[in-house]
């Protein structure tokens, strides 16, 4: 039997969900404007904002991460604890190299 997982992020799926199909559509307007061979800049500055919008679910998802999946585990210790705080270290990093 499959154990149930709880994340982070439960509270706000609904929110994260709606902000991705916003993003989605972002990217198929990008997909459009190359179509109709829109002004570079233009399209350059739809997919700064799309990557803005990206980078603001990181976000929002990393936060929810440290209130609960890497609280809980500081609150367990041991082994655990110290894996979810590599993990958010390592996602920190790659989100400041993005």
């Amino acid at each position: 039997m499959e154990e149930s997982v709880v994340v982070g992020y439960d509270e706000d799926k609904e929110q994260v969900l709606k902000r991705l199909r916003r993003i989605e559509g972002q990217v198929r307007g990008l997909h459009r404007m190359v179509e109709e061979d829109t002004y570079c800049i233009d399209v350059l500055t739809q997919v700064s904002a799309a990557t803005k919008a990206l980078q603001a679910v990181a976000l929002q998802l990393l936060d929810d991460h440290l209130a609960h999946c890497v609280v809980d585990a500081a609150r367990e210790g041991g082994e655990n604890a110290e894996l979810k705080i590599k993990e958010a270290s390592d996602a920190i990093a790659r989100l400041v190299r993005s």
